[in-house]
């Protein structure tokens, strides 16, 4: 009697689990470990200084075994952004029309992106995109692709419906909705260079921000 191969189960992007063959398996934890690795390099030496072969070393395989993944260190890096700062975003496109205030869903949003990226891996990385990004444009074009231009269009739509609910008075901050989200940036760089001189409660800017847009919260 033959022997059944073994299966597991991986999510797919769209969320849907998809079964795995063990040959399959043993590839998508080596393309994991492989992510894991370079996550670790990129963060410790930056993008220019790291090398294939110290991303091999640390997850354990053969420098040709990455070329089985991936073409190169950029679409490595690219993966990276993919699997871990992406999915953060997507959750602000994703969000259902509120049902209470725009505030609210804003300040849910800017929260737990706070709470996901502030002290986390992942604001190491986008530190490290704000650094190295002016020398590896390309790097920089893929991040404004996958993860700006969709966070940018989120909180504009965000804005217009509190323009139009008048919830938010200053019309022209449709045209910059960066500013909606400029203290999670701030604090983002703050927690690397400036923390241990003067740490900055996040949460707390945030809350004087989102007053002066949409003015102070009322108390009963």
């Amino acid at each position: 009697m033959t022997k059944e191969p073994t299966t597991s189960v991986a999510v797919s992007p769209a969320g849907e689990a998809v079964p795995l063959s063990s040959r399959a398996t043993r590839a998508a934890e080596r393309r994991a470990a492989i992510v894991d690795a370079a996550m670790e390099e990129f963060i410790a030496r930056g993008f220019a200084a790291t090398r294939l072969d110290d991303i091999a070393k640390r997850a354990g395989v053969a420098k040709g075994t990455i070329y089985l993944h991936f073409k190169d260190k950029e679409s490595m890096f690219e993966e990276l952004v993919r699997t871990v700062i992406v999915p953060v975003v997507a959750k602000l496109t994703a969000l259902p029309p509120p049902t209470g205030s725009v505030r609210d869903l804003v300040e849910a949003f800017a929260s737990n992106f706070l709470k996901e990226v502030i002290g986390t891996r992942r604001g190491d990385l986008v530190r490290l995109i704000v650094a190295e990004g002016p020398r590896f444009p390309s790097v920089a074009d893929f991040y404004y692709r996958e993860v700006v231009s969709r966070g940018i269009a989120g909180m504009r739509a965000l804005i217009e419906l509190g323009i139009a609910r008048g919830e938010i008075r200053e019309t022209d901050l449709a045209r910059y909705p960066q500013i909606l989200v400029a203290p999670a940036m701030i604090a983002v760089i703050w927690q690397s260079l400036f923390a241990r001189h003067a740490p900055l409660d996040a949460q707390d800017m945030l809350r004087v921000h989102l007053d002066l847009i949409f003015g102070e919260r009322r108390t009963t």
